[in-house]
């Protein structure tokens, strides 16, 4: 998906861009252990995977029209099909334990119980007709990105209500979004240099704008401070914004402005993991947030990986999980 964007992308990454002098040079380098789980139905795009309270491993079969579950202690897939046409590109466990799917070719989002398969669907409106990427706020309800709808919305799972907010500009493009403790979304406005904060009660939006016009933010995260990142895809930069001043701070990946940085996630100690998707093989980088520099590089050998996507940290066994478009489902160890 989007492949005719990563030419553009590139074409955009000409001129050296102006960074924090601290950049990750003289950083220690230490790579993670990396396990790759083959998905067993091929060419499928196994991608964006959630962790439910059993340790077992959901994902979305975007190419294959399924949800997947990966048992770690048996180490066994399980296919779950979906109606045709729903091309699910996102998956979430649920404060319910069920687990959500974002049908992004079919105006749906789906809930399926884990334990008999059943499935309910929740349609969503005109303009939100792909739902992308799924995070629920503290309060239970869901909230989305529609892409090429242009708009962030909130399913109340008790009564299929959607809600939508819009933009200030078109062609935003909706993309990666978190929501902080207080229930407020933060979301990479893809097709433009901004991020943007959802009132929740007001379903307006605030925007910030990142200073190079080039920057195009795709995954966000946060950290303990209140701190929001992003990796922005064109410029090969991971980037911090200060939700209270709007002061933005950067650093180059490791790849420059060849990286591609797309999923990241933040672990418990303050440390943003991301992928550099324009290397192959991809890389998985690690930053720490409090000291300001790269502290891991992890080729993901085994498959290459093709591009990666989207990734989740699980604390409780500290590794990140991530799908591939090699067809792998992988898991990054981190100390």
């Amino acid at each position: 998906m989007l492949r005719p964007y990563l030419a553009a992308a590139l074409a955009l990454a000409v001129a050296e861009p102006s960074v924090d002098p601290s950049g990750p040079a003289s950083a220690p380098l230490a790579p993670v252990a990396i396990d790759e789980f083959t998905v067993p139905w091929p060419d499928t795009r196994p991608r964006d995977p959630s962790v439910d309270a059993r340790g077992r491993v959901w994902f979305a079969g975007q190419q294959g029209n399924y949800v997947g579950v990966f048992d770690t202690a048996a180490r066994t897939f399980r296919k779950i099909d979906l109606e045709p046409g729903t091309h699910p590109h996102n998956v979430v466990v649920g404060p319910d334990g069920g687990v959500w799917y974002a049908g992004n070719r079919n105006a749906r989002i789906g809930r399926l119980d884990p334990e008999s398969g059943r499935i309910r669907t929740f349609p969503t409106p005109e303009p939100a007709t792909d739902p992308h990427t799924l995070v629920f706020a503290p309060d239970g309800r869901l909230w989305f990105t529609a892409q090429q709808g242009n708009v962030v919305g909130r399913l109340d799972p008790k009564t299929g209500a959607v809600r939508l907010a819009r933009p200030s500009v078109p062609d935003a493009r909706p993309y990666g979004i978190i929501v902080d403790p207080s229930g407020t979304p933060w979301v990479n406005l893809f097709g433009t240099n901004r991020i943007a904060r959802v009132d929740p009660r007001a379903m307006t939006m605030r925007e910030y704008e990142l200073p190079d016009a080039r920057a195009r933010g795709r995954r966000i995260a946060r950290t303990s401070d209140g701190g929001i990142w992003y990796v922005d895809y064109v410029r090969g930069m991971l980037g911090r914004m200060d939700p209270a001043s709007g002061r933005i701070e950067e650093w180059p990946a490791p790849s420059g402005q060849r990286s591609l940085p797309y999923a990241m996630a933040a672990d418990d100690r303050d440390r943003l993991w991301y992928v550099e998707s324009g290397p192959q093989p991809n890389r998985l980088v690690g930053f720490d947030a409090r000291t300001k520099r790269v502290v891991s590089e992890t080729p993901i050998a085994r498959s290459g990986g093709g591009t990666v996507r989207h990734m989740v940290f699980e604390p409780k066994t500290r590794t990140l999980w991530f799908g591939t478009d090699a067809n792998t489902l992988g898991r990054a160890r981190v100390p």
